[in-house]
């Protein structure tokens, strides 16, 4: 209430005020209200009076501000309180853009105890490991699991792709383009995320010796039907029964052409794959760019396998395990996946128009 409010402080009591909202105030605070007051247009000297201090501060504070020097105010005698000052924010940004064995750091990546202690280094700024992430987070920064990322470096990547659009894009009626890839099952679980009681981990038991089958199999694009197969090992053989299983699930009757869009690795190049193809004249193999996995729609199907027939399992014999990949594949399907946006670039969507056109190139000439 305006009635209660105090008009008269002791002097003994004002001074002790003055003490400690200097001290509380200190650097780096009074530095923005300073600021904050020169851009509503007051002068030094109302500043100074306003605010309990000198003017000489004012002015050093308006310099430490034109050259990007805010952190370095206060003297070296008192307690220095350290701010996320804009300089500040460059200094850290240019940190974490490099990685720490630049500084000579035997380490491949930041840590919150990392970058606080070289900070200190070259500015003398002391702050603890545990402001530092209220920091990265202010800077918009986030701690999160690296993403694996292939090189996409082939010279034909653009004509590979260009030649699997294209003959998705003038498929006849009696034709039909399968997507294949492999995919290794462990008996030892892929771990990942799942809901479990605050305070309790799920623990699962790993066998006493890792065993493996591998699958293969082939997404119809159009359909998003799986036809699939398992093995043993990770051989032609494998691959060579997946073609057996597509000649049985497309007969001849009902198809002139079956086209198979694989992977450069070496078991859909061996020998024996081509003894099989020179005996099924109807199927071709079209070869997808080198390490390029994005162009591949059934990467996804087979990253669906792993999620809800794999990760997190608690099979102890690799027999069940396959069980309930192939109960997810009978189940969850089918997988209408469409091609990556890399098959619709301008560089991919003029290779496409240059190969609709070579089949008239004869006739006009």
């Amino acid at each position: 209430m305006p009635g209660l409010t105090i008009r008269e402080v002791p002097q003994h009591e004002q001074v002790w005020m003055l003490a400690e909202l200097r001290r509380a105030r200190y650097g780096y605070r009074l530095a923005l209200h300073v600021l904050l007051l020169c851009a509503a247009g007051r002068t030094p000297t109302e500043i100074a009076t306003f605010l309990f201090c000198s003017r000489s501060s004012v002015y050093r504070i308006v310099n430490a501000y034109n050259v990007h020097a805010l952190d370095t105010l206060g003297n070296t005698s008192a307690p220095k309180a350290v701010w996320l000052s804009p300089s500040l924010c460059r200094s850290l940004g240019a940190l974490l853009k490099k990685v720490p064995t630049t500084y000579g750091w035997c380490r491949t990546r930041w840590s919150c105890a990392t970058l606080a202690a070289q900070l200190q280094v070259p500015r003398g700024i002391e702050v603890s490991s545990s402001t530092m992430p209220r920091w990265l987070h202010q800077l918009g920064w986030v701690s999160m699991r690296a993403q694996l990322v292939a090189r996409d470096d082939d010279p034909e990547r653009i004509e590979k792709l260009a030649r699997i659009r294209h003959t998705l894009e003038t498929l006849g009626k009696r034709e039909v383009v399968l997507f294949a890839d492999e995919l290794d099952l462990h008996l030892l679980p892929k771990v990942g995320y799942q809901w479990m009681p605050r305070g309790e981990t799920v623990k699962l038991v790993t066998p006493g010796q890792n065993q493996k089958h591998y699958l293969a199999g082939a997404l119809e694009l159009k359909t998003g039907r799986m036809v699939h197969c398992v093995g043993g090992r990770k051989t032609n053989a494998v691959f060579r029964a997946l073609l057996d299983c597509l000649e049985k699930r497309y007969p001849q009757t009902r198809f002139d052409k079956v086209y198979v869009v694989v992977d450069n690795y070496g078991i859909h190049k061996a020998k024996a794959v081509e003894r099989w193809l020179a005996g099924h004249p109807r199927f071709e193999l079209l070869f997808l760019p080198t390490y390029c996995p994005k162009a591949n729609p059934i990467e996804r199907a087979l990253g669906d396998v792993h999620d809800k027939g794999t990760r997190n399992h608690q099979r102890n014999r690799l027999e069940e395990l396959v069980g309930d990949v192939e109960q997810h594949l009978a189940t969850n399907g089918p997988w209408p996946y469409k091609l990556s946006q890399l098959y619709y670039t301008l560089e991919v969507t003029t290779a496409v128009e240059h190969l609709a056109k070579e089949p008239q190139l004869p006739q006009a000439a």
